[in-house]
């Protein structure tokens, strides 16, 4: 094992220097017939099986051609949701909602780290001993986060969540169940009628491919301004769209662009809508400001167990950033979000919207809630595929805030 090793490091070296030396650029066909010839030719590679050849062939050129090095066969593969580099060692993936480790190493945490860097590069991002953490994207939009090894106990960590090549529509998700009709038709007229929509659910409960779904029903003589952490949303269909993206401070510990900054530049940009991706802390007060200040229609997630639980998150997160009296922060919020959308993963890795809620308003230090549709279901599985039973139902309760309706021409 440690020969086959070192004889794969010494042909990749060799072809490295032979790519280097020519003037021209060489193309990706050009490339991987120059490292079939090294390796068929290679005298340390005599007694490999034609398959053992291909993979040393198929390694080398991702590790001199490809970002991802060892793991661009699993970006390649279109039923790989996410990656996970948990070290040189451990590698697991998810396929079709089911982890598994894979059978490939890291030779060095040195080569780990160069992918790390070479993907915050790309995004002119650091990563580094006084940078640790970062945020960033993949050319295919993937989502990439990264923790250095001075923090990471167990080797540099990295994790990559893959989105689907086709931008998925409603139709797709009323084709999983994710959804039903009656659900989607109500949420469909809600986002063109300008409502605030707040999307909560737990981690890849699908809360980004959500948002996406309901962009498309935004009308698109609209202007409209999507700020983010780390670009990763899709929209399309709109002209008039701005796109922001926040900044990490440089190794000086300058120009650093937060997402707080983000909004209140585009209020002055003059959008019909604002998008957040996500908020995670002290944004939050200013995108609830923007939602009371004429800004309808504007969308964003956060992560929460539960409608209640996402209103007492951005309560919190509310509080980091102002001391503001409790009463107070909750009337706002009560003012801003008109509808939450709760999405979560159930056992069968399949995910659904578990809960569409209206907030009805504040009054005596609560908010109330008045839930549209629920998920009904149980622990049990049906005999057939082993998928989970329940489905969305309506509540019977009526929308209470119609207004916005109304202004549209629409009256129920």
């Amino acid at each position: 094992m440690k020969g086959e090793i070192c004889s794969v490091k010494e042909i990749t070296e060799g072809v490295r220097a032979v790519i280097n030396s020519k003037q021209e650029q060489l193309t990706d066909a050009e490339v991987l017939s120059l490292i079939e010839d090294y390796v068929l030719q290679d005298q340390s590679t005599e007694s490999y099986s034609f398959r053992k050849k291909g993979e040393i062939i198929s390694g080398i050129f991702n590790s001199t051609r490809k970002d991802l090095d060892l793991l661009q066969p699993y970006a390649d593969d279109k039923e790989v949701s996410e990656i996970m580099v948990n070290g040189i060692n451990n590698i697991f993936i998810e396929r079709n909602g089911k982890i598994e480790k894979v059978n490939v190493r890291f030779e060095s945490t040195e080569d780990l780290e160069e992918i790390i860097r070479r993907i915050a590069a790309k995004v002119h991002r650091e990563v580094n001993e006084l940078n640790p953490i970062v945020d960033a994207r993949l050319d295919d939009g993937s989502r990439v986060n990264a923790v250095y090894k001075n923090i990471a106990l167990n080797g540099p960590i990295l994790t990559i969540r893959r989105f689907p090549e086709n931008r998925i529509m409603m139709e797709d998700l009323l084709e999983r169940g994710t959804i039903t009709p009656e659900a989607s038709q109500l949420l469909k007229t809600l986002v063109r009628c300008g409502y605030n929509i707040f999307i909560s659910g737990g981690t890849s409960s699908g809360k980004t491919t959500f948002l996406n779904v309901l962009s498309e029903f935004i009308p698109k003589d609209e202007r409209v301004i999507v700020i983010e952490d780390s670009s990763e949303l899709q929209i399309s269909g709109i002209e008039n769209l701005v796109r922001l993206e926040c900044k990490n401070a440089n190794a000086q510990g300058r120009g650093e662009i937060s997402m707080r900054q983000l909004i209140k530049a585009s209020l002055r940009m003059r959008p019909n809508r604002i998008i957040v991706g996500e908020v995670r802390g002290a944004e939050v007060l200013d995108m609830i400001q923007a939602m009371n200040t004429g800004h309808d229609g504007s969308l964003s997630t956060g992560h929460g167990n539960s409608p209640e639980g996402m209103m007492a998150r951005i309560e919190a997160m509310f509080l980091q950033a102002a001391d503001f009296p409790v009463d107070a922060i909750r009337s706002q919020i009560a003012e801003a979000i008109d509808i939450i959308v709760h999405l979560g993963k159930l056992p069968d890795q399949s995910r659904k919207v578990l809960e569409i809620s209206e907030i009805a308003g504040y009054n005596n230090g609560k908010i109330y809630m008045n839930p549209l549709f629920q998920y009904k279901g149980n622990s049990c599985f049906s005999s057939s595929g082993g998928k989970q039973k329940g489905q969305l139902e309506a509540t019977g309760n009526k929308l209470i805030n119609i207004l916005k309706l109304e202004r549209n021409g629409i009256y129920i």
